[in-house]
């Protein structure tokens, strides 16, 4: 009989991306960005034929999709090689190249809003003249009449929602990602959508069910985002449905049939749920996967989602009124079936001050076992590692490596109070919760120093640095990708928006200097003597190439084995298919070398 290899690591990267999506009014098209032809571009679907296309053509990222509700025209936002610069497109009905629309410098930012039910007005924020607050404007497409109707002061301020009659606004003022304030601007009067502006809480998600009545999700007086309304008449406040330990994350209003369609995260896996507009009648739908990344409602009330599962890609689904679930894409793993990939064990442990930590734990298939474990501290830090497919888990996986990701302290999902911990103490708490969780894996028999890689990107770079940096008889190798690696010059290198933000998330340089110097992975640079491998976008925004190119030169000037991989087209993470393989291909062939 005929016998095949193990598939090789491009099989498990060609499977795609898709990142966003919109259907047209009439049902007819669905669009969608993917690198399905190694960068990202917009492709089409005929609906129902469900066969791909290449929509329009740019070879770069995009941040949102918005159809005109006249189908003349499709709106998107496109960065440059990942820096994160977005600017705003039209497409033509037809498809093709996007034609500038609003664009500034290179160095600015335009992020879309709100289209009007005409199609005739797009609101949208800005960077220029106010790159650390943003601006609001307005720009009416038939005329070319560009209005100002918000300065941002303070902090990053972002238009959420307008009202139909667009003489209502609703915004968020961004102090951190867990102090979020919502304001609704009318009648020349700005009010907050919460009782206590003082208190640090978030808002989000909001939408105008008629004109005077704002939706919106909060934390407010809560450990979990529930949903509440704001009035502007009457200037109320009221808390309509909340759900016991999950967050709502996505709030979308179905105006045709006069519901609401809900997101909630618990831990490592999302709920979705439909309800009627007083916050009653909650009905949950089982989905086909176990993340959401988007929602659409169609006026013919069928629901369209993004999503993914640890062992499917991004695909799309339609849910009909008839209650029935039908996957659009076929984006699957080329020659890999689903019983070949691993489904991760969710376990928890406790750590050191009592605190309960939940974690993935990815083992590798018995016959493909190499006895290595690696342990992956996720990005944000205020985010979570959940049931979503990654590419590169199951490709190590596939070689035998098991994987274990713990949510520390910091992380969603877990309430509000569990995901402050992380603000003005992101090598301390975090960094003990990854230890115990270290301990775990040795006390279980799942590891040992001797089989254990660390790999970490963005804030798990920097918490893989750190961990090298103080504890390097835990780890076999080290791979960093795009990890901050000096506190100090991270706080002043971060997006202008970012920086109104830093101190209630990270601290003041100033008056925080031991804590800084403690918690910064540069310091530490005599523990990291084990190989290491470090990866970093050249145009990377976020954590800047100055952040590895430091830490590398500074460990080669000490003669430590460092490699160093930089992708001059990318920013903070990998949008170009050749690239993602060549990182991995990469990182693979690190690992072997030091088994």
């Amino acid at each position: 009989m005929l016998t095949f290899p193990k598939p090789t690591v491009e099989q498990f990267f060609r499977s795609y991306v898709i990142s966003n999506f919109t259907v047209s009014p009439d049902e007819d098209q669905l669009l969608f960005t993917s690198n399905l032809n190694g960068k990202v571009n917009v492709w089409g679907m005929d609906l129902p034929d469900q066969f791909p296309y290449l929509f329009a053509h740019q070879d770069e990222s995009v941040d949102f999709l918005k159809f005109d509700p006249k189908k003349r025209y499709v709106l998107a936002g496109y960065d440059s090689d990942g820096d994160e610069n977005y600017q705003i497109y039209a497409i033509a009905p037809e498809g093709g190249l996007p034609k500038p629309l609003i664009t500034g410098e290179a160095s600015e930012k335009y992020f879309y809003s709100h289209l009007t039910e005409d199609g005739e007005r797009l609101y949208y924020m800005t960077s220029e003249d106010n790159p650390s607050y943003l601006n609001t404007r307005m720009r009416n497409l038939s005329n070319g009449e560009d209005l100002l109707i918000n300065e941002g002061k303070e902090s990053p301020t972002y238009l959420t929602a307008v009202s139909d009659d667009e003489q209502s606004f609703s915004f968020i003022k961004m102090f951190a990602n867990t102090y979020v304030l919502g304001f609704v601007k009318a009648n020349g009067e700005e009010h907050y959508l919460t009782p206590d502006p003082e208190q640090a809480h978030v808002c989000f998600e909001a939408t105008f069910i008629d004109n005077e009545t704002v939706y919106f999700v909060t934390d407010f007086d809560s450990d979990y985002r529930y949903l509440a309304s704001y009035n502007i008449n009457t200037k109320a406040f009221e808390k309509l449905l909340e759900i016991d330990q999950e967050s709502i994350t996505s709030l979308t209003y179905d105006k045709e049939h006069k519901q609401l369609y809900l997101v909630t995260e618990k831990g490592v896996e999302d709920h979705f749920y439909v309800c009627d507009l007083k916050g009653e009648n909650l009905k949950s739908i089982e989905t086909p996967v176990d993340v959401i990344e988007k929602v659409q409602v169609a006026k013919s009330g069928n629901v369209y989602i993004l999503g993914r599962s640890a062992i499917l890609p991004h695909n799309l689904f339609k849910y009909d009124s008839k209650g029935n679930w039908n996957q659009l894409t076929n984006n699957s793993v080329l020659g890999v079936t689903k019983e070949e990939m691993v489904d991760p064990e969710v376990v928890t442990y406790i750590s050191y001050d009592g605190t309960e930590i939940e974690s993935l734990l990815f083992r590798a298939h018995a016959e493909n076992s190499n006895g290595y474990t690696i342990f992956w501290p996720h990005g944000g830090p205020q985010a979570s590692e959940r049931k979503f497919y990654r590419a590169m888990f199951q490709c190590l996986l596939n070689r035998g490596y098991n994987i274990f990701c713990p949510n520390f302290r910091g992380s969603t999902g877990y309430g509000s109070d569990f995901v402050k911990l992380v603000e003005q103490d992101w090598g301390e708490g975090p960094r003990l919760d990854c230890l115990e969780g270290i301990q775990w894996l040795f006390d279980q028999g799942i590891s040992s120093p001797e089989k254990l890689f660390l790999i970490g990107g963005s804030y798990g770079g920097y918490m893989a640095l750190l961990l090298h940096g103080r504890h390097p008889e835990y780890f076999k190798a080290v791979v960093d990708i795009f990890g901050v690696s000096d506190l100090f010059t991270f706080v002043n290198s971060v997006p202008e928006h970012w920086k109104p933000i830093m101190k209630r998330w990270l601290g003041d340089p100033e008056a925080d200097r031991a804590r800084f110097e403690k918690d910064s992975p540069v310091t530490y640079l005599d523990g990291m003597k084990k190989p290491m491998l470090v990866i970093q976008g050249a145009k990377d925004p976020r954590v800047v190439k100055e952040e590895s190119d430091q830490i590398v030169e500074k460990l080669r000037n000490e003669g430590r084995d460092v490699d160093y991989l930089v992708l001059d087209d990318e920013g903070h993470g990998f949008s170009k298919k050749e690239n993602e393989i060549n990182v991995y291909q990469t990182m693979l062939k690190f690992l072997e070398k030091h088994q």
